[in-house]
């Protein structure tokens, strides 16, 4: 599958913050680091304003060496000598959440993407909540109804930066009800396996495989064994019809394998 040398940390958003709670994934992003330097992308945020001060707290007992942001206004700043100066001796780049498509208008195919991807391929660490989630597959979801039964003609999807190959990421999915869209997705190409993501949970992927950790599921949609469905044939507000669809429901410390498409359960 080629999978790149660094770990990936997918976090469905709304994970735990509050220097007083558990904070697990926090807790695993700092043990991981090792006393180095996290950058901090806020670059998927309009508004970053307040981002950089909940995370410092959040992460100040926790055993970072330094914290630092990257934001950048506009893209002709993606390739600043002086933004590319911050991912420097980094130990991990965590995207906090906002719009995917800010993310990938503003740094595809910039210095700062190279530089991300040589840092990951050399074993640093990257993370991402909420939109810095989405962004992490080859193709993310940026539009489609929540808690509904998914419509064949209600979805948008664009271009991620493809960290994670053959997947489709989808975030906050039970609380926003986002089941049928990633079905939908799925629907759409299903060599994509869909990977739906609870609140203050994260897939932990590396060496082709992921593992849950936090308060939620995970759940993966797999449309390989599909044996009918309406997608081309049918109206734009008639209900998607899928048949054969897996879907698989994961807990924390419960592992699945990205190249065979199959869980095993937690070990104790």
């Amino acid at each position: 599958m080629g999978e790149p040398q660094g770990a990936l940390i997918i976090i469905g958003g709304g994970e735990d913050r509050d220097p007083k709670g558990d904070r697990k994934i926090l807790r695993e992003i700092a043990r991981r680091v090792n006393g180095g330097k996290v950058v901090l992308a806020t670059v998927a945020s309009h508004h970053p304003q307040g981002y950089f001060d909940d995370y410092r707290e959040a992460f100040a007992d926790l055993g970072l060496g330094n914290l630092v942001e990257l934001y950048v206004e506009d893209r002709g700043q993606a390739s600043d000598a002086g933004k590319l100066e911050v991912l420097d001796d980094a130990a991990a780049i965590f995207f906090t959440g906002g719009d995917q498509l800010r993310i990938t208008s503003q740094i595809a195919d910039s210095g700062i993407e190279a530089k991300m991807r040589a840092f990951h391929a050399r074993g640093g660490l990257i993370a991402g909540t909420s939109a810095g989630a989405s962004v992490m597959s080859e193709t993310m979801l940026v539009g489609g109804a929540s808690s509904s039964t998914h419509r064949i003609g209600d979805l948008h999807m664009a271009p991620g930066l493809g960290l994670v190959p053959d997947v489709i990421i989808d975030q906050h999915f039970a609380e926003r009800g986002r089941f049928g869209r990633l079905i939908g997705a799925v629907a759409h190409n299903p060599r994509l396996l869909g990977i739906g993501i609870d609140e203050d949970t994260a897939a932990i992927v590396e060496n082709g495989a992921f593992q849950v950790i936090g308060n939620g599921a995970v759940y993966a949609v797999d449309g390989a064994g599909v044996s009918y469905c309406n997608l081309s044939e049918a109206e734009p507000e008639r209900v998607l019809a899928m048949h054969d669809m897996t879907v698989h429901v994961l807990g924390a410390g419960d592992r699945f394998d990205l190249a065979t498409r199959r869980p095993s359960p937690k070990r104790d």
